[in-house]
């Protein structure tokens, strides 16, 4: 990775005018602000049923000076293979097409129309915001939704799965570019989607986005949580680019030092964890233990 650019060598245009609609204390407009600086004015965005939705609005007003494609739940790759096959036809070669999704939008309804466009691989870069459950709806459980969480759906005996691996099932495509990023580490996400800007294919993120809302913690504390999930490895930074994986940011000063610190206190801060016993706090930390060693071994360290 290249050397993190100073807060004053950021693009000066904000994409993301005052005025959004999400809820106080939500992480997705926070990386939103550098993934729009990242990919510049010549971007397109494609956008299902999600709280991006609710960001940008109701027509005809908007805080987005962005060309955004409104679609169906799970239509985001769909409708962005649609755009890049437009663009094509139309020879507007230097647009970025940008598909922004929630993890119910990728994880569950989205993945047919996504695997599909990254088995063909079309030209154009999925996000796939992930705050653990279908918020826009209700706070409902989805398969990115962490074991032990409560959800509208999972109200008295919390989700007893485990979080589906998704990047995994992305990897599997064989696409040029993969990369983990958190909404807390806008540094890394800009540097991210600086890089796949100019790779070509479907390129994927997977996105941490803390949710107040549906993790029951202080609006205040949104950072916070979001690099909690870091330092406890909870969730990790990385990048793959043409099979090469590479960890990032302050993963890989972790893996550097060893100093990973524990899930209970990232756990005792969430209200959707409430009613997790110790033995299963114990259990989400072994796994997460395992996860971090693979990852580790797989990184070279």
């Amino acid at each position: 990775m290249s050397v993190q650019p100073a807060i004053l060598e950021y693009p000066e245009a904000e994409r993301i005018l005052p005025g959004t609609r999400t809820c106080a204390g939500c992480g997705v407009p926070i990386a939103y602000r550098f993934i729009l600086k990242a990919l510049g004015p010549k971007t397109i965005i494609s956008v299902p049923a999600c709280c991006v939705t609710i960001l940008h609005g109701i027509y005809p007003k908007t805080p987005i000076s962005a060309n955004t494609v409104n679609t169906t739940f799970a239509s985001a790759a769909s409708t962005a293979t649609g755009l890049v096959a437009g663009l094509k036809a139309t020879g507007r070669d230097d647009w970025t097409v940008l598909a922004m999704a929630g993890d119910g939008g990728t994880f569950d309804m989205g993945i047919q129309s996504l695997s599909g466009a990254a088995e063909r691989a079309t030209d154009f870069i999925y996000v796939c915001y992930d705050n653990e459950a279908y918020m826009n709806t209700g706070v409902q459980r989805s398969s990115a939704t962490p074991q032990g969480a409560l959800t509208t759906t999972t109200p008295v005996i919390p989700k007893q799965q485990q979080k589906k691996d998704f990047m995994q099932i992305m990897e599997a495509h064989h696409m040029p570019y993969l990369a983990t990023a958190s909404s807390s580490y806008p540094a890394d996400v800009f540097e991210k989607f600086e890089k796949a800007k100019d790779i070509k294919g479907t390129r994927f993120f997977h996105l941490s986005a803390p949710c107040p809302t549906g993790w029951w913690y202080p609006t205040k504390d949104t950072v916070k949580i979001g690099r909690m999930m870091v330092e406890s490895c909870v969730f990790v930074l990385y990048e793959i680019e043409n099979g090469e994986f590479r960890l990032t940011g302050k993963s890989l000063n972790i893996a550097k030092t060893g100093k990973k610190k524990p899930v209970d206190e990232y756990i005792a801060l969430q209200g959707r964890f409430k009613k997790m016993t110790p033995d299963q706090i114990a259990a989400f930390q072994r796994n997460v233990d395992a996860q971090w060693e693979a990852i580790l071994k797989r990184a070279g360290f």
